[in-house]
This record gives C-alpha cells, sequence and structure tokens, in this order.
C-alpha cells in the first residue's frame, strides 16, 4: 500500500474551502486503497495567528516534522501551504532530497497586505521561493495558472474542486423564517473578503452572514440590520444556504471559493465581481451574474432559475478533484 504525506498548517477544526478540500481530497484517497496520513497544527505546540485567533500557528522546527514525516516513510509528499508547517516541512524535503508537491490556495500576498504594509512585490518574491522547489505547484483554475504563470511561478497543475450535492441540494426556503429575498454570505468573516462591499448595498429583503472571524464584532456593531448566525455545520449549514434567494461573494482575492459551488448545488445563483475566484464558475444569466456593480449582480440573479444553478454544480464532484490531485503527485 502506497503513503502519501499531507502537510497542512489549515485542517480541522478550522472551517475553509482549504481545509474541505483537503478532507475531501484524503477521502478519496483513502477509498482509493491509499495510507495518508495528514500533519497538521494539532501534531505540535501552537499559538493564535495575530489578527485571527481562530487560526493556530505552529511553533515547529524542522526537526520535529522530520522525525515524524521519516517514520512514516511516505511514497509521494504534498505541502498544502505555506505557513510554520509548510516551510518546515519544505526544508526537510530537500535536505534529504525527497521529492514533493505543493498547492496554492490562497492569496498569502494580498492577505498579508491588508494587515501590514508590506510591499506587494515582497510578499509574492517570498511565496514564489517557497512553490520554486516543488515537482509541481496545483492550482484550483485557468485563470490563476495563467496569472501565477506571468509572476514567473514554474510547474503549476490544475486541480480543480467539488461539493457534496447530497448535501448541498435544493429544498424549502423558510428555513431561517426571515423577510425575502435573501441576500446571503457564508464564510470567513474577516478583512479580506470585503464584506462591507456587500452590507454597504441598497438591496430589498434581508442580508445574512453566515460565519465568524475577527471581523464579526466590528461588522455587528456597524450593520444592526443584518443577520449574522455565526458558523454552522453540516445539515444545518445547507439548510440555511438553500435558504437564500442569491448568494453574495463580495471578495477579490479568493483562488476559487468552493462555497460558490454550494450555493449552487442548493439552487442559489451567485453575484460577485468578474476576478479570478468567481470567474472559473459564475456564468451570466446561467447560475448568476458577474459585475463591477455588486448591487446590479444581485438584483439579476434574483431572477435566475434554480434549477439551472444545481445543474451546473453539478458538474464539479470530489471525485474528480481527488483524481486529479492523484495525477499531480510525484512518488519516489
Amino acid at each position: 500500500m502506497k503513503r502519501i504525506a499531507i502537510v497542512t498548517d489549515a485542517w480541522h477544526p478550522q472551517i475553509n474551502g482549504v481545509v474541505t478540500t483537503l478532507a475531501q481530497t484524503v477521502k478519496y484517497l483513502e477509498n482509493s486503497g491509499y495510507l495518508v496520513r495528514v500533519f497538521a497544527p494539532e501534531m505540535f505546540k501552537s499559538i493564535p495567528c495575530p489578527t485571527y485567533p481562530e487560526i493556530r500557528l505552529s511553533l515547529v522546527w524542522p526537526g520535529a516534522i522530520k522525525k515524524h514525516l521519516l517514520a512514516f516513510k511516505p511514497d509521494s509528499i504534498h505541502i498544502a501551504t505555506e505557513g510554520p508547517l509548510g516551510w518546515a516541512a519544505r526544508r526537510v524535503c530537500r535536505k534529504h532530497k525527497l521529492p514533493f508537491t505543493t498547492s496554492y490556495h490562497t492569496r498569502y500576498p494580498e492577505y498579508v497586505r491588508e494587515r501590514f504594509p508590506i510591499p506587494l512585490s515582497l510578499l509574492y518574491a517570498v511565496i514564489k521561493a517557497f512553490h520554486r522547489p516543488a515537482a509541481r505547484t496545483m492550482v484550483a483554475t485557468r485563470a490563476l495558472e495563467e496569472e501565477l504563470s506571468e509572476r514567473g511561478f514554474s510547474n503549476l497543475a490544475f486541480w480543480s474542486r467539488g461539493v457534496d450535492s447530497e448535501l448541498f441540494r435544493a429544498g424549502s426556503k423558510d428555513y431561517l423564517q426571515v423577510e425575502g429575498p435573501v441576500f446571503m454570505y457564508t464564510g470567513r468573516v474577516s478583512v479580506e473578503k470585503n464584506l462591507r462591499a456587500f452590507l454597504d448595498l441598497e438591496l430589498p429583503g434581508t442580508k445574512v452572514v453566515v460565519g465568524d472571524g475577527p471581523e464579526k464584532e466590528n461588522l455587528v456593531n456597524s450593520y444592526p440590520d443584518v443577520m449574522f448566525t455565526g458558523y454552522r455545520h453540516g445539515k444545518e449549514l445547507a439548510l440555511t444556504m438553500d435558504s437564500a434567494d442569491v448568494f453574495v461573494f463580495p471578495s477579490l482575492t479568493d483562488t476559487f471559493g468552493v462555497v460558490l459551488l454550494e450555493a449552487m448545488a442548493c439552487g442559489v445563483p451567485v453575484a460577485a465581481y468578474p476576478v479570478t475566484g468567481p470567474m472559473e464558475t459564475v456564468r451570466n444569466g446561467i447560475n448568476g451574474y458577474l459585475d463591477s456593480d455588486l448591487r446590479t449582480a444581485a438584483l439579476k440573479a434574483l431572477d435566475i432559475s434554480p434549477q439551472q444553478c444545481r445543474n451546473f454544480a453539478l458538474k464539479y464532484s470530489w471525485g474528480v478533484c481527488g483524481r486529479q490531485f492523484l495525477d499531480n503527485l510525484v512518488f519516489s
């Protein structure tokens, strides 16, 4: 039985698209007969991330990750994130000449730039250096692949995303019992998600924010008419999302947005800006609208057929996602 090691700074109990994607990929690999071990922050001492305490940063040194990695004797190593664990594992792989792959899930340069006055060019230089030794760097969209290629990244490979279409499906619209139409956002409540661009819109009905994060308290105080539900999971999350009439995604920096597929699987059209993540999955008039005027996109999306949205989402499966990941791995 071949062994696959996945090193990630993003893992349970975090709730985000990266964790969902990795968890579904691990499930696929195990069902395909591989022995998989996830090397995550829970294995080491950690501290809360500054400005984002929900995320834990591992206090790890290469010697510690080396001990665990070499004991597992992996046939393939994938480093999923550019955090402390990722850097430590990268150093071990390079020192011991172990081939590895990486993935680019998050626009760390833009996220860091939102919080600290560091030039984007410097931040991208650091991230590019992280991925340079990888046999392949997996990205979720063709647009992102082209963008990173223009920035000098090499050995890029395509790794799409999926959706659990059995969990996320169209049903009753009255779960939240609020005045419609319901315009909803689901995800991290943090500055890089650009939520104020959504919450400032003049829209009929009710705005709903599902999720939690460092900006929640500020936004609750600033927008008393908005419904903030906090985190929701599993079936409760699916029922909540199904209550929406339009899913509004104001982020300018997401590399994909698994939550967009989850909304579509519930028959909910998406309104978003015409940027890299949404451009991969949103088709104007089919399953949502992309517009530089987010209000225009949200109002137009009200007229889209829920069945069209679900039909589009059904094209994406975690099985296809898992196979792509497996094909991109490098085995020793």
